[in-house]
């Protein structure tokens, strides 16, 4: 039986799909070509329809690895990025041969963090994404490992901290900058379990979750087998998705047909429900802006902000972190530093002590949790 939540999936219109490492590979090594070009038929069938289909890919590295006989898992960095130079033409190869024997042209779209962290590179990216739909053309899209080090290598700070660490953040963002009603996100996993089901025999699949709380993220456990996402990272892509309105569902890529059963509101998977669709800038800001800094306010200004439309004055503010300067996007935490929105800087750190004036305008404030 379909519950109300599921009811309206089979009239998205935009969506992305996002195949994780587990799905694109074999136990062996070697390419899931079978369980591939399975799910690029159901892309075809749903481009058929008038829908338009994203496709975020993982699997280079990987297939790197298998074509340059490495015996082990790459760590080091020069190693990694060896491999994803390797792997992501054989694996754009096959995108390409599948989709053309179906009539599809497929186009390779490689990313780093400043294309999400910088306004102005977020809205080109975003032009050439829309155009490509309106083309007909299906976007392949993977980060761009062999030059990106941040999101192979987690780094501290506020200015080189990485946008996204993995694919399941990355397929968030595009989902987000693209404005898609839907994220597919398939892994190994059949979806969100009260506990690991590797580990715990009595884990029980959660359907649906309304809002991502403590307690859901306290479910999440450990890494994929060969990808860098695991149930965190899925979480932690849910919510950037979720926050700007995009609903989100996570199922196991290896199921025959998930694509289908998924958009027809089969009982399948975990379905995360979308928060209030934003638009424009704040979209921008609430998920693909590169934090420069944080605010940390009192409880004064805390509730005011929560309460409703109004300004960030100086005098509400009791910290200070990063060396944010005018027009960067930075956190708003309470005085413990539990960030509750974000919003973009009318001035840099040096000039906002003492100013009196607005540290941030409402017109660029985005709440993160729900009131």
């Amino acid at each position: 039986m379909k519950d109300a939540s599921r009811a309206t999936l089979a009239q998205t219109q935009r969506l992305v799909v996002k195949l994780g490492t587990n799905v694109i590979m074999r136990a062996d090594g070697l390419p899931a070509l079978g369980r591939l070009y399975g799910i690029l038929e159901s892309i075809a069938t749903l481009h058929g329809q008038g829908k338009e289909v994203l496709l975020v890919s993982s699997g280079a590295i990987g297939l790197g690895a298998q074509q340059l006989g490495l015996d082990h898992a790459p760590k080091r960095l020069a190693e990694k990025q060896a491999c994803a130079a390797v792997g992501q033409g054989r694996l754009m190869a096959i995108y390409q041969e599948g989709f053309a024997r179906l009539g599809i042209v497929a186009a390779q779209v490689l990313l780093t963090e400043y294309d999400f962290s910088n306004r102005q590179r977020y809205l080109n990216l975003r032009a050439t994404l829309d155009h490509l739909l309106k083309l007909g053309v299906v976007p392949v899209i993977n980060e761009n490992d062999t030059v990106s080090t941040a999101e192979l290598e987690s780094r501290l700070g506020f200015r080189s901290a990485p946008v996204f660490g993995d694919n399941d953040k990355l397929s968030a963002l595009v989902a987000s900058g693209a404005e898609a009603d839907t994220l597919l996100i398939l892994s190994d996993v059949a979806g969100l379990y009260t506990g690991n089901p590797h580990k715990d025999p009595d884990a029980k699949l959660i359907p649906v979750v309304r809002e991502i709380t403590l307690e859901i993220e306290a479910f999440a456990d450990g890494l994929g087998a060969r990808g860098r996402g695991g149930m965190a990272s899925k979480l932690a892509a849910a919510r950037v998705a979720t926050r700007a309105g995009t609903r989100v569902l996570i199922a196991d890529g290896a199921c025959p047909g998930i694509l289908d059963r998924l958009l027809a509101g089969d009982p399948v998977g975990t379905l995360f429900e979308p928060g209030l669709r934003l638009k424009g800038r704040k979209r921008w800001i609430a998920s693909a802006g590169q934090l420069a800094g944080r605010i940390r306010v009192n409880e004064g200004a805390r509730e005011a902000l929560l309460a409703g439309r109004v300004s960030l004055l100086a005098a509400g503010v009791v910290g200070l972190e990063g060396d944010f300067q005018r027009d960067d996007v930075v956190a708003i935490a309470d005085a413990s530093g539990r960030d509750f929105a974000r919003g973009v800087a009318t001035m840099g750190r040096a000039e906002a002590p003492g100013s009196g004036r607005v540290l941030v305008s409402r017109d660029t404030f985005v709440l993160l949790e729900r009131v």
